[in-house]
């Protein structure tokens, strides 16, 4: 519910935003039109949800394509997806959240041999960081497991791959850690606030 709730800022309560574009998968749509407080946005015109399907390329401008794809994550209420972004010459994809790479149907070698810029889920470090829970009931793939699949690519390659998405438990958010440096070191990135890629 984190990735949908920060929609409450835009209603009447707060911001009170007219016909703000709101993308959603088709379980998301039906989420959105059918419970509260969300609905409401709905009903008061603060968001105008634009329906889009897995696969679809939606042009957002004469320049950017946005194709989402689903990913297995969770899903309790709704989908969970990724996205690839296309610029005239550029492309990305985005995927903060996700289970583990192989319950996946796509290789992400392949994936990211295949853009520019490969923003992907380091929501966890490694295990054991979330001390006393069972991080094996948290599928999110670490960033130690990530980086162990993709060390095979090339440097260039390598070179695309930014971690996002940390919880604030990863240490990857502290500035001078011993993670930062291994990432970097493997010839990986991590993001940072105010990071921006050239398109």
């Amino acid at each position: 519910m984190g990735h949908y709730t920060g929609l409450m800022h835009i209603g009447r309560e707060a911001v009170g935003a007219s016909s703000i574009p709101v993308y959603a998968m088709p379980r998301m749509h039906t989420f959105l039109a059918g419970n509260g407080p969300w609905n409401e946005l709905v009903r008061l015109e603060n968001i105008k949800v634009h329906a889009i399907e897995d696969g679809r390329a939606v042009e957002l401008s004469s320049k950017v394509t946005v194709t989402p794809f689903l990913v297995p994550h969770r899903d309790e209420y709704t989908e969970t997806v990724g996205y690839r972004i296309d610029w005239p010459n550029r492309s990305a994809i985005f995927i903060p959240d996700i289970d583990k790479w192989a319950m996946w149907g796509s290789d992400i070698r392949d994936v990211v041999r295949g853009v520019d810029y490969a923003l992907i889920d380091a929501t966890f470090f490694r295990d054991g960081e979330l001390g006393g829970r069972d991080m094996s009931k948290i599928r999110h793939p670490f960033v130690t497991e990530s980086m162990d699949l993709l060390q095979g690519l090339s440097k260039e390659e390598r070179a695309r791959v930014i971690f996002i998405h940390m919880n604030h438990t990863n240490p990857l958010l502290i500035d001078g850690s011993p993670e930062q440096a291994t990432v970097e070191k493997r010839g990986f990135r991590y993001a940072r606030e105010g990071l921006r890629l050239e398109l």
